[in-house]
């Protein structure tokens, strides 16, 4: 235990700010689980997971929590899963063709 007062102060706000920080990164967290579970299921809602999770590391990165390159490389290796599930195929792997057709029926 601390003596100085300043070094007691200190401690203090370290409590503070490893809660704070706690929350942030547990969330993101929780979120690239839930994305990364969503992609290997598939269906409609693996887009909206990934984005949350997306959004989850940009703002734990934001308050400094989690370094931006770090974010950047759970980021990156997400929308790498995402363009590997076979049901969501990136623009750039659907022909040309399909997308045409696809434009037109809307």
């Amino acid at each position: 235990m601390a003596n100085i007062k300043s070094q007691i102060k200190r401690n203090l706000q370290n409590d503070k700010r490893r809660l704070h920080n706690r929350a942030f990164r547990g969330s993101a967290r929780a979120a690239v689980i839930k994305a990364n579970e969503a992609i290997k299921v598939g269906g409609e809602a693996t887009t909206a997971a990934v984005l949350t999770a997306i959004s989850r590391l940009d703002k734990a990165a934001q308050k400094g929590v989690i370094h931006k390159n770090n974010a950047a490389r759970r980021k990156s290796r997400l929308m790498k899963a995402l363009a590997a599930a076979p049901e969501n195929p990136t623009p750039a792997a659907v022909p040309a063709k399909a997308r045409a057709k696809a434009k037109t029926k809307k």
